[in-house]
Parts: C-alpha cells; structure tokens; sequence
C-alpha cells in the first residue's frame, strides 16, 4: 500500500502563499505522475496542477502564472507554490499519485488539505 501525507494547508488573505506538500511512502512502489486536485463545496473535483515522472507540467488555466509544481524524487514528495491567492482558490486540495508495482498502475489520494483564501 501507499501512504500519503499531506500538509500546509491553512487561511491566507487574498495574494498571499502557501505551499502544499504531499510524501509518498510505499515499498516496491515506483511513483510515476503526481498532482493536485481541488474540491470546492458544491463543485466537482478538479485537477489544478500534475508533474510526470518526465518532469512535464501541466495546470488548469485558473492557476497559471501563480502556481508551481515541484517535485523531490529522493524524498518522493510534490508540492505545490501558490502564489497570488483568491478566494476562488479555496477548497479542499488533493495530492494524487499514480505508482507502478509488480506492473500494475495504481492510483492514490490524499486525505486532503484545506485551503481558505479569505479577507
């Protein structure tokens, strides 16, 4: 199994920072592509920003420009710069990590982190 932990959620005023980090942990696992996703109340999940094992980024519009993936493949932990906060931006964040095992993919999600961007 893959365990991950997440933190550094919390409430910041609008145009502010925060950064997320996600650790993944799992023996015989190979982590491939790893992300996060948002959950805002009444919404439906959506990704906000993925790195694949390639390094290749990738990020919903919303977030370009004031978000940045980052990755430490030694540690096996993503994180995730946000900068420039709105309060649009507030919602429930997810890691998401896909891992390779025995050749099977499987995915993983984190219990989640909150968010609040607030005045």
């Amino acid at each position: 199994q893959v365990q991950l932990v997440e933190s550094g959620g919390g409430l910041v005023q609008p145009g502010g920072s925060l950064r997320l980090s996600c650790a993944a942990s799992g023996n015989g696992f190979a982590f491939t592509a790893m992300g996060w996703y948002r959950q805002a109340p009444g919404k439906q999940r959506e990704l906000v920003a993925t790195d694949t094992s390639a390094g290749r980024t990738n990020y919903v519009d919303s977030v370009k420009g004031r978000f940045t993936i980052s990755r430490d493949n030694a540690k096996n932990t993503v994180y995730l710069q946000m900068n420039s906060l709105k309060p649009e931006d507030t919602a429930a964040y997810y890691c998401n990590v896909k891992a390779f095992r025995l050749g099977f993919l499987y995915e993983y999600w984190g219990q989640g982190t909150q968010v609040t961007v607030s005045s």
